[in-house]
């Protein structure tokens, strides 16, 4: 059995942090006129003890689950803190879901009480009471009148109960995963499994403390900004700000002013993206003085690893740094010192371009399942393209025997005290992934070098197999793909066909500077019936991924798509995973197509 760190549980965290950084911010609050309201520890503090007498009157005891449909907010940690005090689990869900999924969750982790963010969803959700055996109290997060939080707060206030202590066993939380073939799993993780995860990953990170600001922009129903993120800064006595809305990150930056950001490589994909083309469109001393910074940077970044120096170099880098360099931090609110991700492997350009404006990017790797950190790069260790070495307490084995003969990669395979109990009501899918031993099973293949880095090479169940007999793993190439400024979004399909196709949606905005050269219109719908336009991106594709990929593995035909793949449509989950199936069955006419 695994040696737990204390504090083992949730409950204690919390108390230990309350007690150390009461007068500390923990809450940047947007207050709609572009400034911020903070709200401390000892503040958050007092609301978790009235939520928690509040859900103790309701009758929430060891076991019970506590669910909750809302974005990222201060409620939302409130209600967790209150929850594991009761012993409780904690059931998070996504604002921006199906409803059929809601009451799928709810039924099946036996919700009893449930907090939603809005009225809207409150009449969505409302006969919900009347149709799931376990439910009996749906509240609200706005408003002050009967089964709002505030009175949830108020019942408490009035019949205040003392914290249980759960053990390190004690499951916690369930999330649920996102379900890309199937329906949700809940994964069943332990106050040991979440405290852990948050406290291992951040000794990793020395120079975290109580001055770091972050701005949350991943929810916290997912794994990986719950550990890394919510419990992280918890732990160090930070402070977290709030992105209101994808479609105003850039000004949100500004606004909260972080210093370190938890996200995921597509954001900052985007960013570089962003910065290129308005370089490009700048033109002349802009874009001269850009690429000058980058070469500086590039030179500067070289003789380092090289254990070299140069005087003229470094001044040269410097002055541009402040030129060039630092307009970009301050589009990002000027404090950054870095940024951990996950979800994929950081394109190696994009981070090294990152590293030398001066914001280090950290590639990580796990799973909800994990809890979810297996490994980490970070200050001390960091290899760039590698998600980074094990971390202390895990073992990770590489198990070959599900690879092609002659592959030095294998499944990855975890043992730790991160793995979880198991999917709750799901014996056989908890069987077909935990192992005898203790191992955790994870579908993703990966390989580790002769250092210790482990990179990511595939998933075992997106890998396929063409009529060549030749294996092909899609993500790796879309990925790659996405890279491309003139790309939005791409999926990589050919399993059991002699050669690949690719679904391509096209950046209409990239797009309106080729339509402007080209003198034709920018017009999408327009662009897609341009069999010009549509040839140059193919070609452009082809090119791109030549030096990279095998040419089986090239796309030889493509599909120019008008719409994204998005959650609304079904065709990602919440977590931004594409829903192969979905996507292949909404296009199966026009793929087929490709083949004829």
């Amino acid at each position: 059995m695994w040696t737990y760190e204390k504090p083992d549980n949730l409950v204690e965290w919390w108390k230990e942090s309350e007690k150390k950084f009461g007068g500390n911010v923990l809450f940047w609050v947007h207050d709609g006129q572009g400034g911020l309201n903070p709200i401390k520890y000892e503040e958050i503090g007092r609301r978790i003890a009235n939520a928690r007498g509040g859900l103790a009157q309701l009758g929430i005891g060891k076991g019970d689950a506590v669910g909750i449909i809302a974005p990222n907010c201060p409620e939302w940690a409130v209600l967790s803190y209150a929850t594991y005090g009761r012993n409780g689990r904690y059931i998070p869900m996504y604002e921006k879901e199906l409803l059929q999924t809601w009451k799928y969750i709810i039924k099946d982790s036996s919700v009893k009480f449930l907090l939603v963010s809005s009225k809207e969803i409150y009449e969505e959700v409302k006969n919900f009471a009347s149709e799931i055996d376990s439910l009996e109290n749906i509240y609200l997060i706005e408003g002050s009148g009967e089964n709002s939080m505030a009175e949830l707060e108020k019942l408490g206030e009035a019949n205040p109960v003392e914290p249980e202590l759960p053990h390190y066993d004690d499951i916690a939380i369930l999330i649920y995963t996102s379900g890309t073939t199937a329906e949700p799993k809940g994964v069943l993780l332990t106050h040991g499994n979440l405290t852990y995860c948050s406290r291992t990953g951040l000794s990793l990170f020395p120079n975290l403390d109580e001055n770091q600001r972050g701005i949350s922009m991943l929810p916290w129903a997912h794994s990986y900004a719950f550990s890394a993120e919510l419990n992280g800064w918890i732990n160090i006595g930070g402070s977290l700000g709030f992105m209101r809305d994808v479609t105003t990150l850039a000004e949100d930056l500004t606004i909260v002013k972080p210093t370190y950001v938890i996200s995921v490589p597509r954001v900052f994909n985007k960013i570089y993206d962003g910065i290129n083309m308005k370089m490009a469109d700048a033109g002349g001393m802009k874009k001269k003085l850009f690429d000058a910074a980058c070469e500086a940077a590039k030179q500067k970044r070289e003789m380092a690893d090289e254990g070299r120096s140069s005087a003229g170099v470094n001044l040269k880098h410097a002055l541009l740094d402040k030129l060039v360099f630092s307009k970009v931090r301050d589009a990002m609110g000027g404090r950054v010192e870095g940024s951990l991700t996950a979800s994929a492997a950081m394109n190696k350009e994009i981070a090294e371009f990152f590293y030398d404006i001066g914001i280090p990017i950290y590639d990580c790797y796990g799973l909800t399942e994990t809890a979810p950190a297996v490994t980490m790069n970070c200050p001390g260790a960091w290899r760039i393209g590698s998600v980074g070495k094990v971390l202390p307490g895990q073992r990770v084995e590489i198990d070959k025997s599900v690879s092609e003969e002659g592959s030095d990669d294998g499944e990855i395979i975890v043992y730790g005290p991160n793995v979880m109990k198991g999917y709750h009501n799901k014996p056989e899918e908890t069987a077909a992934v935990l192992m005898p031993d203790g191992g955790f099973r994870t579908g993703d293949r990966g390989r580790f070098d002769e250092d210790g880095f482990l990179w990511i090479t595939g998933r075992i169940k997106e890998q396929y197999k063409l009529t060549n007999g030749k294996y092909v793993f899609p993500a790796v190439i879309e990925e790659e793909i996405k890279l491309i400024p003139e790309v939005a979004n791409a999926m990589v399909y050919g399993d059991g066909k002699p050669y690949n196709i690719c679904l391509v949606l096209p950046d209409f905005e990239v797009a309106k500077r080729w339509a402007a050269v080209q003198g034709v219109s920018a017009d999408p719908d327009g662009l897609l019936k341009n069999e010009k336009f549509k040839a140059d991106l193919t070609e452009k594709i082809k090119m791109y991924l030549r030096d990279t990929f095998g040419g089986y593995e090239i796309p030889e035909k493509y599909l120019f798509l008008r719409e994204d793949f998005t959650v609304e449509n079904k065709m990602l989950t919440q977590t931004m995973k594409l829903k192969r199936r979905v996507v292949i069955d909404n296009y199966a006419e026009e793929i087929e197509k490709l083949y004829s």
